[in-house]
């Protein structure tokens, strides 16, 4: 991992650049966004489309260089969306494309350079159709594992967990880990198990964390000098 030479104070005014850029150029093209709602390199950050909209407390993530895209390209006369839940996290790299409707449930955690797609967008036959749409579901709780493939059509039940680089073709149940081209079970976890989820984190001493957050992140950053971090970018 590549030490982090900024300073707190300039890393703290490049974040809050960000909130500023999503604020005024970003979250305009949602149709809504929750309180808490954070953005991390919002200029990375592709929303296009109609009816995409955002819970409370969800962190969509891009990078240097790494783009994270929410599209919705109507395909019927009902239109398109996009609906992500509370406390979801969407990491870099992540593609969502709707043409019907994705429906994305509270505390689900979507890895990076995953795609989640409800249409074909050609058909097999007629390349110059989009094909037929069919929802996609991710209940509570729900893991996308890095690089995996969540197609047209599939619910993914609470809890369970899809691994990295599976395509999901069909429905996967509640409390179970698939992985696999086509992805299949291959373990079942206990519905009893209490889960610890971010919504847990957030909610319970919302305000003790976030001092605690930037208390350790000062110390990190202790001994960082704004002449030490521009020789580090030049």
């Amino acid at each position: 991992m590549e030490k982090e030479h900024r300073p707190y104070y300039v890393k703290a005014a490049m974040i809050r650049a960000q909130q500023l850029y999503a604020h005024h150029f970003l979250k305009r093209h949602f149709k809504s966004v929750g309180r808490g709602t954070t953005f991390s390199y919002p200029w990375n950050i592709e929303v296009f489309g109609p009816c995409i909209s955002v819970g409370n407390y969800v962190n969509i993530i891009a990078g240097p260089g790494k783009r994270t895209s929410i599209t919705v390209w109507p395909l019927t006369a009902a239109g398109g969306s996009i609906t992500i839940g509370d406390y979801t996290v969407i990491s870099q790299c992540a593609r969502i494309t709707a043409g019907l409707s994705i429906d994305i449930g509270k505390n689900c955690l979507i890895a990076g350079h995953t795609y989640i797609t409800d249409c074909d967008w050609h058909d097999i036959v007629n390349r110059t159709s989009s094909g037929e749409p069919r929802p996609v579901t991710l209940e509570e709780n729900v893991w996308i594992g890095d690089s995996a493939i969540v197609c047209k059509g599939v619910t993914i039940g609470r809890n369970s967990v899809i691994g990295a680089g599976s395509v999901v073709r069909t429905d996967i149940p509640a409390d179970t880990v698939a992985m696999g081209n086509p992805a299949r079970v291959v373990k079942e976890l206990d519905p009893a198990t209490k889960y610890v989820t971010r919504e847990d984190l957030l909610t319970s001493q919302p305000h003790d964390l976030v001092n605690y957050l930037k208390q350790l992140e000062k110390e990190l950053l202790r001994g960082n000098t704004l002449l030490g971090w521009l020789r580090q970018v030049l």
